[in-house]
């Protein structure tokens, strides 16, 4: 296990909330006590589909994700509700041990929804996510999730072909559009920190 109290300490120090937990399934039933009758948007992110969140929140909030899309919708209507809820829901790419927070993105619904407009945003983040240093968790972020997540999405993109790094490609199916990185929590936003002392995502 990874002792995530100096990284607690110095998310704190940058106006974060932070929770702490050594499992998952306690991280869960912490934001499904705390959301309650809630309007709650999600962006895309595996953590938050290994952690069932969409089905526990749904059964008591009204929830809008695009990896679920209910007959009538399309992957954009459900975004762009997302955008207007209450709460948001998110992981990241990578995090440094000094709180600096990188995020890469396709359409950057993801990125806009984390930094402005929300009564409240969770990011959720595996031990796994933790690096060094800024370069290591830029590195991070190009190289080992976004491949990840083309080949996921079965993208054809040279990242998802060979699945061992970003290329930096000019295809269409490009999902590294837009990077973002927070020194410290954005003027007027309410950001909690959920730290999970185990590999979620990627």
């Amino acid at each position: 296990m990874v002792d995530l109290s100096k990284l607690k300490s110095c998310l704190i120090s940058k106006g974060y909330a932070v929770s702490t937990f050594e499992n998952a399934s306690d991280a869960v039933a912490y934001l499904d006590n705390g959301i309650d009758k809630k309007s709650v948007g999600m962006g895309g992110s595996v953590t938050i589909e290994e952690l069932g969140l969409y089905e526990k929140l749904a059964s008591h909030n009204e929830v809008y994700w695009h990896h679920r899309i209910p007959n009538g919708e399309t992957s954009a209507s459900i975004r762009d509700k997302a955008k207007n809820t209450d709460i948001y829901l998110s992981s990241i790419n990578a995090i440094t041990k000094d709180g600096e927070i990188i995020n890469i993105d396709n359409v950057c619904n993801r990125i806009a929804s984390i930094v402005y407009g929300h009564e409240k945003v969770y990011l959720i983040i595996g031990k796994n996510k933790i690096e060094e240093n800024f370069e290591k968790a830029l590195w991070r972020a190009r190289n080992i999730a976004s491949p990840k997540n083309a080949q996921r999405l079965k993208l054809n993109t040279p990242c998802a072909i060979k699945a061992d790094r970003c290329y930096d490609c000019k295809s269409e199916d490009r999902i590294c559009r837009g990077l973002s990185v927070l020194w410290v929590c954005p003027k007027t936003a309410n950001i909690e920190i959920v730290l999970i002392n185990e590999n979620l995502g990627y």
